[in-house]
């Protein structure tokens, strides 16, 4: 695209097609000249989507956009981690791929939109956006408090117990929502010498008195294995998890049942494994789809569909204009 020959393969693509996506740095697109703007005058059907860090606006629109930025910058790294410890990174880029899910919203949005109006829409996303539309109950809690939210590691500022502990084998999450949970859990947990303590009877009589409560349930636990607790809270219906490994996850017989995890076969790397689309559409089989494509695997296709000879293509991989 820094060619005119590229640019010119660019706007001819353009001009049939239904979406164009770009996540350069602010500034980049316009210089391409595949912006909105661009891209739109060639073909008025066209939905643009523009993806950046911080996005095309404001003192930070040049600054790079990184997952583990965002989630230091946007406050949500200042609520993890254990209280009076370390600040923990999230695994699981959990900013990345809902900006990914957000533009995959909108794009379909204005697809459908379009089917009505006949035309098509400039849209934009962002790793900003994305993170502060994730703090929404958290940032309600701020404005009506004016505090902090506190660093509370595996368990909830408002309800107690709610969290992980440990089992004489393993960790397990155990979520006592409510009162009446917490009943249930007494006597299933033989804790019924306290379940009406003045200091443990409400939810907020437990939060008050956190770590007297917690050091009662942590005792109780850690007395019996993971698979007793697990099982013997779920029949009254108390959440609970034991805290899987990867492994533990994949060999569980509900994933298994789930069949969301598939294979396929990719023609370069072989066999491998990979988690298919979380949605299920009912009466169709589960599918992994196409494999990723290899580099240039369709440059072929796409150009010949754009009426372009094999002599012309030949030219350009000479040129060095596609690859």
């Amino acid at each position: 695209m820094k060619s005119d020959k590229g640019r010119k393969l660019v706007h001819e693509l353009a001009k049939s097609a239904d979406v164009a996506i770009e996540s350069f740095g602010t500034g980049v697109a316009e210089r391409l000249g595949i912006d909105a703007a661009s891209l739109c005058a060639l073909n008025d059907r066209l939905v643009h989507c523009s993806i950046s860090g911080f996005g095309r606006t404001g003192p930070l629109r040049n600054s790079p956009g990184y997952d583990v930025i965002l989630q230091a910058f946007s406050g949500i790294m200042s609520m993890t981690g254990d209280e009076g410890g370390g600040y923990i990174r999230s695994p699981i880029s959990p900013i990345d791929q809902m900006t990914g899910v957000h533009a995959f919203s909108g794009i379909l949005a204005s697809l459908f939109a379009r089917e009505k109006s006949g035309r098509g829409a400039a849209i934009q996303v962002s790793l900003f956006d994305t993170a502060l539309g994730l703090l929404g109950y958290n940032l309600q809690t701020f404005w009506e408090r004016g505090t902090q939210p506190a660093k509370c590691g595996s368990s909830h500022e408002s309800l107690c117990p709610y969290q992980a502990f440990e089992a004489a084998d393993g960790p397990i999450m155990i979520g006592v929502a409510n009162d009446n949970l917490w009943r249930k859990f007494c006597a299933v947990a033989g804790l019924n010498g306290i379940v009406d303590d003045p200091k443990f009877r409400t939810n907020a009589d437990r939060v008050k008195h956190r770590g007297e409560t917690l050091r009662h349930v942590q005792a109780v636990i850690a007395t019996k294995t993971v698979e007793h607790w697990n099982a013997a809270l779920n029949e009254v219906g108390i959440p609970c998890s034991p805290i899987n490994t990867l492994a533990q996850l994949l060999d569980h017989p509900h994933t298994k049942a789930d069949k969301l995890i598939m294979q396929y076969d990719h023609p370069a790397a072989g066999r491998l494994n990979c988690v298919g689309h979380p949605v299920t559409f009912v009466g169709e089989e589960r599918s992994p789809g196409l494999p990723p494509p290899t580099l240039g695997q369709h440059t072929d296709d796409v150009l010949k569909d754009m009426g372009l000879s094999a002599a012309s293509i030949a030219e350009l991989r000479r040129e060095e204009i596609v690859s």
